[in-house]
């Protein structure tokens, strides 16, 4: 679960962060610090559904304004998932609506 919860960190602040023409966001940048996966298995030994859920509002966050926000079609889209990620109660129930979100980030990057 560690890399994909690393994986929609990553397609996340490229989405806000990353400009053409500039080196690209890779996994060992600092602005990954908080998002790599070492902190995402940490939280995954511990099971700390509410953090994990935090950090990544926090990379959705910058994602939806990098696109415009919620009332852009790819906005309401990346809301929808989002909210499946929130309705999550254990991890368990996390895995399927992460990787919806992990290949939809993928797909708009």
């Amino acid at each position: 679960m560690e890399i994909p919860l690393e994986t929609v960190a990553l397609f996340s602040l490229k989405l806000a962060y990353e400009a053409d023409g500039q080196s690209p966001i890779l996994r060992d940048d600092l602005v990954m610090g908080d998002y790599q996966r070492d902190v995402f298995e940490f939280l995954v030994r511990k099971g700390d559904l509410n953090t994990i859920k935090a950090k990544l509002d926090e990379c959705i966050d910058l994602a939806m304004d990098a696109i415009g926000g919620a009332d852009s079609p790819m906005g309401r889209e990346l809301q929808k998932l989002a909210l499946g990620l929130q309705q999550a109660h254990s991890l368990e129930q996390l895995n399927a609506p992460l990787l919806m979100l992990q290949n939809y980030l993928k797909d708009i990057l």
